[in-house]
């Protein structure tokens, strides 16, 4: 029986961790579904479209082919999961810090659907300390963050923070 995932974010913007699960997660689910969400509690740089392009973008060249989709949602998880008949919610987690709010989110699901798992994955170390508001932060005061996200990120994330200019 095939196996299908749902990965959720924001992703805004996508960076090389992100790239990493959906990579990881591909080898251990037959498809894998990633879910731009909308999160009423925080302010997007990048608008929905934005990020569904950017996440095109950075996982063209993958060669991941049917096995992966990338779909827009605002809701619970849970609805979008039953919706795409998932098997399971893909979470990453790059530090402990992380673990709390990703555990109780993942008992939440399992008490609102108990068919429904939530694996949990870890990037590649070398990403364990970058997040998308820490991109964004960087990004915004000028500094590169080229090795930190795809080329087409780095490029949008140039058009929405120019450079500026000395007093």
């Amino acid at each position: 029986m095939a196996k299908r995932a749902v990965y959720t974010g924001m992703f805004d913007p996508i960076h090389n961790g992100h790239v990493d699960v959906i990579q990881r997660s591909l080898q251990i689910f037959d498809e894998l579904i990633v879910a731009v969400g909308a999160n009423p509690a925080k302010t997007a740089l990048f608008s929905v479209e934005e990020r569904l392009e950017m996440i095109d973008e950075a996982t063209a060249n993958l060669g991941l082919g049917g096995s992966f989709r990338i779909v827009a949602f605002d809701g619970l998880v849970i609805d979008l999961v039953e919706r795409e008949r998932a098997d399971c919610i893909v979470r990453g987690i790059r530090a402990v810090s992380d673990f709390e709010y990703e555990f109780q989110m993942a008992l939440m699901n399992r008490k609102l659907s108990s068919t429904v798992e939530t694996v949990f994955l870890m990037p590649h170390e070398r990403y364990t300390y970058i997040s998308s508001r820490l991109i964004k932060e960087v990004a915004s005061y000028g500094a590169s963050v080229g090795s930190l996200v795809p080329a087409g990120v780095e490029k949008r994330l140039a058009e929405k923070y120019p450079p500026k200019s000395p007093a």
